[in-house]
């Protein structure tokens, strides 16, 4: 599997922006870290394995909304009203600030800011001839697909099989939106979609 080289102009916005924004967000990364104690067992942050560029699996940040063993009480998707979410984690995922620590992710070399969401290696093998062409680039916190299904879990609820649903339709319109951003990743683009991403969190 190829991978796409990165530019120089894509990974000095990396660095420049996941490290001023780990410094400015910290106080909040503090009492965010509080409150998801106070609320529940368990630890401030969820880990979960993905797959990036090249087919490398690593460890995704994300501020744990759920249980600490919800993964043994379901499946890997969630439902708006699925018991598993903690009462600080439906508020985390509303406005989307549980993704933040995938800041560490950028600073880190694994993620970027822009850039086709990273999958769990269940779904990547199920469509593995389309993540031959996505997995060349580096995967990232926002983009196409994340801007379109910003309200996925409710999407999936009303759904009678929401696996079955996220598998035959939903996953297969990412992958063509991934697809489509690899193609045309560029500098203008990227802030483009940055500024989309920024609006659509500030008017939720």
């Amino acid at each position: 599997m190829k991978k796409l080289s990165v530019p120089a102009w894509k990974r000095a916005l990396d660095i420049a922006a996941s490290a001023l924004g780990l410094v400015l967000l910290s106080p909040f990364f503090v009492v965010t870290a509080l409150l998801i104690k106070l609320d529940s067992k368990g630890p401030v942050f969820f880990c979960q394995e993905r797959i990036g560029q090249g087919g490398r699996a690593f460890l995704i940040y994300k501020f744990r909304t759920m249980v600490a063993d919800a993964a043994l009480k379901g499946g890997q998707l969630t439902a708006p009203n699925d018991s598993r979410v903690t009462r600080v984690g439906q508020t985390l995922r509303k406005i989307k600030v549980d993704e933040l620590p995938q800041l560490f992710n950028v600073l880190k070399g694994e993620m970027t800011l822009v850039g086709p969401r990273p999958e769990v290696r269940r779904y990547v093998d199920l469509f593995s001839s389309d993540y031959e062409e996505i997995l060349c680039a580096r995967p990232g916190i926002t983009d196409l697909a994340s801007l379109k299904y910003r309200d996925e879990s409710s999407e999936l609820a009303l759904a009678a099989d929401a696996e079955r649903e996220y598998v035959t339709r939903v996953l297969p319109d990412k992958i063509a939106l991934a697809k489509e951003y690899v193609r045309r990743s560029s500098f203008g683009f990227d802030l483009l979609l940055i500024v989309r991403t920024v609006v659509k969190i500030l008017v939720r």
